[in-house]
């Protein structure tokens, strides 16, 4: 068992939406409810903040620069240089109470994210497919809080948690035809500590966990089996994501999750960014080709 180091002492209020960024070799990720991107370069040790308008629920690098952003009601193509925003996709807007949470792009470019029912916690949510040509398509339906997206390396299985049911689904994933069909419950998390929220893969198809109020990320083999356990500091990791120049290095998002402010005090580095050597590799993430 490894025990995660704290990185970055950011103290978000909810760290989510981590990823690596291989065109310019940082980390970057969201601080959801504060309305903020963050970076941070591993070989400088220098972080950027950039303040965005509304809540960004998750967001990944696009092909032609800048990025495809999940705000909380909508999804937007966000210019980073010079700020400008595009919508693309208006999300769920007959739901007052759903908004978008958990994406990624999976290997052939397109981005696909899911979102949550936050004002009466019903499953009546969704997750969706963005495609390399705008097209909007709905992969998955009576969804109540969408987590846990990420991509097998040959891009033919796709993984998802719908949190409060405590589980990791694997779906038969076409990528192409926007298709994700049930093939099998991948794991329970009756047994343990947490419930299921960020994911991320490694090049062996092992499916790394974030587990929400449980303090550690887990591994979870193809065979369906934790095989590494890695320990946080604070109760709350909200996701995970390789990088580093040899994508063997795990970052690791937290949350203050709602607090008290006590408890706040006594969790060194709770909000911020962690990481670890875990002892395996991740493969790069596609960008969004749209």
């Amino acid at each position: 068992m490894k025990v995660a180091e704290l990185l970055l002492d950011c103290n978000n209020d909810h760290g989510e939406g981590v990823f690596w960024d291989h065109r310019d070799g940082k980390v970057r990720w969201t601080d959801m409810f504060a309305s903020k991107i963050w970076s941070y370069d591993p070989k400088t040790q220098l972080h950027q903040v950039q303040d965005m308008p509304s809540p960004v629920c998750s967001f990944a690098p696009r092909s032609q620069g800048g990025f495809v952003v999940a705000f909380n009601d909508r999804i937007s193509l966000f210019d980073l240089q010079h700020g400008e925003l595009e919508c693309l996709h208006w999300f769920e807007p007959s739901n007052p109470h759903s908004r978008l949470n958990d994406g990624k792009v999976d290997r052939e470019g397109n981005f696909v994210v899911g979102g949550m029912n936050e004002g009466t916690f019903e499953a009546d949510s969704s997750v969706i497919h963005l495609s390399k040509n705008h097209k909007v398509t709905t992969l998955i339906e009576n969804v109540a809080c969408a987590n846990g997206i990420c991509f097998h390396p040959d891009d033919n299985r796709m993984y998802f948690a719908d949190t409060p049911n405590g589980e990791i689904i694997e779906y038969q994933y076409d990528a192409k035809k926007a298709i994700a069909t049930t093939t099998r419950t991948l794991m329970r998390f009756d047994a343990e500590p947490g419930l299921p929220d960020g994911s991320c893969v490694d090049s062996d198809g092992g499916v790394w966990n974030a587990e929400w109020d449980g303090g550690r990320v887990v591994r979870i083999s193809p065979q369906g089996v934790i095989d590494r356990v890695i320990e946080i500091p604070v109760d709350k990791p909200t996701c995970c994501a390789f990088g580093g120049e040899h994508l063997d290095t795990l970052y690791i998002t937290t949350s203050k999750g709602g607090a008290p402010q006590d408890a706040v005090a006594s969790e060194h580095g709770i909000g911020g960014l962690f990481s670890v050597k875990p002892g395996f590799q991740g493969v790069i993430d596609q960008l969004y080709g749209g």
